[in-house]
């Protein structure tokens, strides 16, 4: 076994290709090799396990070895392996989920088209506010408004919406009509002796003067995350969406709400809009619609936004959109088998359960000399290291401080991502109270060793 593993590890040097890496220090380092997972754990090619601290990548609700998925996957390729949506076609199963979803909406939503990626479902969100807009014969209204550290996605448009530097630097990003907002990260932008209500109205002023500076007639939509997941784990100030939703009405301007992860009770409610009171015009979701089993999204749009749709493609004759494995008919199955687990198994009800004491839990290391803030909802949090806990002073990312935490709690049995120098936490739903506190115990061990490191070199004020 170990030959073998040795041998796919060069391999994977040699021919993979690997996302957010840093390419010429992958050379030296090589992949860490996960070749199966039980629970909330996965194992690695010497058989080490490791808690997912971040279900995947936000993803793997239900965690690893589900059966049921399996079961669901296999029956469905035996009876229909693949079938499209093009030209009035359609699977049962994929008609089922279209049904499932609008009847699971936060609020009211008219139809679903699927797509395989929370990318792709935000990228055909952006095409049909152009499209809308064009149908209403508003041919100047197509800018969009992202907010500085979102996450939308990567394609050429969806890499545009999301708010890094390194996702635009040399791919030649963002393209025009993208623009971005403020970041409502109370714990770093907030001015001194600002309330978050404050903040939150401060926040909701620099929207409407882009909008106004831009000129409304030329602004169709605003996107966000209920919770900015890959930003930081950063939870919205008191107030901030009633009054973002308020200057979006104020000048008919979309709302679209990204779900991607806060979808399926990741934030303690089923949606993330349902626990910040969100009204979406449109809305993606991908990620936990299979629990992660296999590539699905999709896209609910309101009945308006619809009707204009049809009007549209009545005139040209076609609506000529589509990817080939939209609402792919296994992908469907896997995804209502999932949500039937959501509902039969009461997943809800145990994140509700469990949810308090993971965010106390994270919370007791807010005394910590490295720890600038800990925040988080439902089963979704971050702790924010920093050089300086009363000037809230970051780490310089030369210093390598979060990727130091980050292979300390690998080191310890726990696989999630350090985002800047944000730890961020977003386990598989089924995890256990015990479970919660085995992955807690491992972050504690790496907080401390990642201070030693940091002081013996220097770098804490």
């Amino acid at each position: 076994m170990t030959n073998i593993c040795s041998s796919a590890s060069d391999r994977d040097i040699a021919n993979h290709l690997h996302p957010y890496t840093n390419l010429k220090k992958f050379q030296d380092s090589g992949p860490l090799i996960i070749t199966r997972g039980k629970g909330v754990r996965v194992f690695d090619e010497n058989g080490k396990g490791y808690i997912e601290g971040l279900a995947g990548l936000w993803c793997t609700a239900l965690g690893f070895g589900e059966q049921r998925l399996v079961d669901a996957a296999t029956r469905a390729l035996e009876q229909l392996p693949f079938y499209h949506s093009f030209g009035g076609k359609v699977a049962a199963a994929t008609i089922d989920l279209a049904e499932k979803l609008i009847d699971l909406a936060p609020v009211p939503m008219s139809k679903a088209i699927f797509s395989n990626s929370g990318s792709e479902a935000n990228d055909t969100a952006i095409k049909i506010i152009w499209y809308y807009n064009n149908a209403l014969g508003r041919p100047r209204k197509k800018k969009i408004i992202s907010r500085h550290k979102a996450y939308h996605g990567v394609t050429v448009a969806t890499g545009s919406l999301t708010g890094f530097a390194n996702n635009h630097r040399d791919f030649d990003l963002p393209i025009d009509r993208i623009l971005h907002t403020s970041c409502p990260h109370y714990y770093r932008f907030s001015e001194n002796g600002e309330t978050e209500e404050e903040f939150a109205s401060r926040c909701a002023e620099d929207l409407e003067k882009l909008i106004i500076g831009e000129g409304p007639d030329t602004v169709a939509a605003f996107f966000a995350e209920p919770v900015m997941g890959a930003g930081g784990v950063i939870v919205p100030p008191v107030t901030y969406f009633e009054k973002i939703q308020e200057v979006l009405k104020r000048y008919d301007i979309l709302f679209i709400v990204d779900e991607v992860i806060c979808g399926f009770g990741r934030t303690g409610n089923f949606w993330g809009s349902q626990t910040f009171n969100l009204k979406p015009d449109m809305m993606t979701t991908a990620k936990a619609l299979s629990s992660a089993y296999l590539p699905i999204s999709a896209l609910l749009v309101s009945e308006p936004i619809y009707q204009a749709m049809v009007q549209e493609s009545e005139k040209i004759g076609i609506f000529g959109h589509g990817f080939t494995y939209s609402g792919h008919p296994v992908a469907a199955t896997v995804a209502l088998e999932a949500i039937a687990i959501f509902e039969e198994r009461n997943i809800l009800d145990h994140l509700r359960r469990v949810g308090p004491g993971f965010r106390e839990g994270l919370r007791r290391f807010a005394d910590h000399p490295l720890v600038g803030e800990v925040r988080g909802v439902g089963l979704i949090g971050g702790v924010e290291i920093v050089q300086d806990k009363a000037s809230r002073k970051p780490f310089a990312p030369s210093d390598g401080v979060g990727p130091y935490l980050s292979d300390k709690l690998q080191e310890h049995g726990v696989i999630t991502r350090v985002i800047g120098d944000t730890a961020a936490f977003a386990p598989p739903l089924i995890i256990t109270a015990d479970e919660i506190g085995e992955m807690l115990d491992s972050l504690g061990q790496a907080l401390d060793e990642t201070a030693d490191w940091a002081a013996g070199r220097g770098l804490l004020s």
